[in-house]
């Protein structure tokens, strides 16, 4: 006897999931049927592909495995939808993969396919080929090709995928867009700031110590700073280096990453730029899984490996403790604090009438809709204030070093009268 997982509506249509065990699948869909019930999902149970807890070691190497197999995302929409066009032609995988494979530029997805192609030679299924290559096709990636695979709609599943990863990659460039051009100016104001102090200020140095005056207390801070560089500038290159290395490694743990993350939700409108971003690719990716027939339970491990925040990881552990208990996923998602009550409200809605992943996507419309408005309001806003920010910095450094000079001014004015 084999153990299945379902997924069916009963028959005011209310989504039920649970576990059912016979002989085959065709045995527990005749079982379901004899119910009532619509059934919607019918799979065996398994343990999943990616499913393993990485130590902070992992994922340092996963992060180089990934920037050396590094493939644009823009490769991957198109080769999923090409994949769902030819498989929907009535093209086996193998063939489909064999064809992509000819036709492919790009040297690294070049290679990735040509190993795909030869595990399915090899008997491997689909999700198991992709699966071996973890830099280029992602778990959610992998776990939706396994859900098409059991369900029998491998076609509709990555047609849905192109969609999902073209959704994804206009709301990165979005915040990246809004990202970038505060990113330059910081970059730009502090190389200034860094030229100031290692060759602008030394020169004033050198004439005030020919005056043998004493300089003002903002003075001699900006002489100090300025020395301990231009003096040990590689020590201090390389303890900037190395400090920024060593939070990089603190955010990949638990703890580190949590506090990291916090921090990154409460900054002034990025906040809830990061935040709106974040729902909107919980709801896409929590909808595309439910409405393809992954359980709840394994679709809320997936979303947790894709959200990108350890805050919201945090509160999706909440939530799955408390559905394995019997709770509602929108009363789950209520008790774990991090969600804002609209997309709560809309699940909550999504499980009275049975179309939860109908009505996560909307609330992925209207989340992508707030981070376009964020990234407009940012836009206007944030280019005068950062060059405000700019020039502030730049002329409090320029009055420290000329103070001695307008103190001068002002004692011969006092000595001439």
């Amino acid at each position: 006897m084999a153990t299945f997982n379902y997924i069916v509506k009963d028959r005011d249509g209310k989504r039920l999931e649970g576990v059912i065990r016979s002989a085959n699948v065709e045995t527990a869909l005749d079982n379901l049927k004899k119910k009532g019930y619509v059934v919607l999902s019918v799979r065996e149970a398994r343990t999943d592909i990616m499913k393993t807890q990485q130590t902070v070691v992992d994922k340092i190497a996963l992060f180089f495995f990934k920037v050396k197999t590094h493939v644009p995302l823009k490769i991957i929409v198109f080769f999923t939808r090409q994949l769902s066009t030819m498989f929907s032609a009535g093209l086996t995988i193998e063939k489909s993969i064999a064809n992509l494979l000819q036709e492919e530029k790009n040297p690294r997805f070049r290679k990735v396919l040509a190993s795909v192609a030869n595990d399915l030679k090899r008997g491997l299924s689909l999700s198991e080929a992709l699966a071996k290559h973890p830099g280029v096709f992602s778990n959610l990636f992998v776990a939706l090709v396994h859900a098409g695979e059991v369900s029998g709609s491998l076609h509709v599943i990555l047609e849905q995928l192109s969609d999902y990863l073209e959704t994804v990659a206009e709301t990165r460039r979005k915040v990246i867009s809004a990202m970038t051009y505060p990113a330059i100016v910081i970059i730009f104001m502090t190389l200034i700031i860094t030229l100031l102090l290692l060759f602008i200020v030394p020169m004033f140095t050198e004439i005030y110590d020919k005056f043998g005056a004493r300089l003002p207390a903002p003075t001699r801070v900006l002489v100090g700073i300025s020395q301990l560089i231009g003096q040990n500038f590689i020590t201090v290159f390389l303890a900037v280096f190395i400090g920024l290395i060593f939070l990089w490694i603190v955010s990949l743990t638990d703890r580190g990453g949590y506090v990291f993350d916090t921090i990154k939700l409460r900054f002034p409108i990025l906040g809830m730029l990061l935040k709106n971003s974040i729902m909107n690719k919980y709801a896409k990716t929590f909808g595309i899984l439910l409405g393809s027939g992954v359980p709840v339970l394994e679709s809320i491990d997936h979303v947790q490996k894709v959200v990108g925040n350890k805050v919201v990881e945090r509160g999706l552990n909440i939530t799955k403790r408390m559905v394995k208990d019997g709770f509602s996923i929108s009363v789950s998602m209520k008790k774990s604090l991090v969600f804002p009550p609209t997309l709560v409200q809309l699940v909550a809605t999504g499980e009275e009438t049975g179309e939860i992943d109908k009505l996560l996507d909307k609330a992925a419309t209207f989340y992508e809709k707030q981070v376009d408005a964020i990234v407009e309001r940012l836009t206007s806003l944030i280019e005068p204030l950062l060059i405000i920010m700019l020039g502030s910095t730049v002329a409090i450094i320029l009055i420290t070093i000329y103070l001695p000079i307008f103190q001068f001014g002002m004692a011969l004015q006092q000595g001439m009268r």
